[in-house]
């Protein structure tokens, strides 16, 4: 497999902590990321970057793997994208209501 499309780990969500999740949303531009995801559904990688284009990709991708770690968001290859998606029904489920509180 090519680094293009390679799959990355998603935790279960019964392994997830609520300190995670809102450890990950606590920084305005992932919040905003998570915000822009909710609104407009799965993206691409590149059209979520769209949130702050000055942030350098590093520290965009920083703030995608930290969201996929803490089991806020999937993302998937999609050809040579990535597709980015909320796990809203996963986390309506662990943890009711914090998504439409933050959101």
């Amino acid at each position: 497999m090519t680094a293009t499309s390679r799959e990355l780990v998603h935790p279960d969500l019964t392994d997830v902590e609520l300190t995670d999740v809102l450890f990950a949303l606590s920084d305005p531009a992932r919040l905003a990321l998570v915000r822009l995801i909710a609104a407009e559904g799965a993206q691409t990688v590149t059209n979520c970057q769209v949130v702050d284009p000055l942030s350098p990709k590093s520290t965009f991708s920083h703030h995608l793997k930290t969201l996929r770690e803490a089991g806020v968001i999937r993302n998937e290859p999609r050809g040579r994208q990535r597709m980015v998606s909320l796990r809203r029904d996963e986390l309506d489920e662990r943890f009711p209501g914090l998504l439409g509180s933050v959101l």
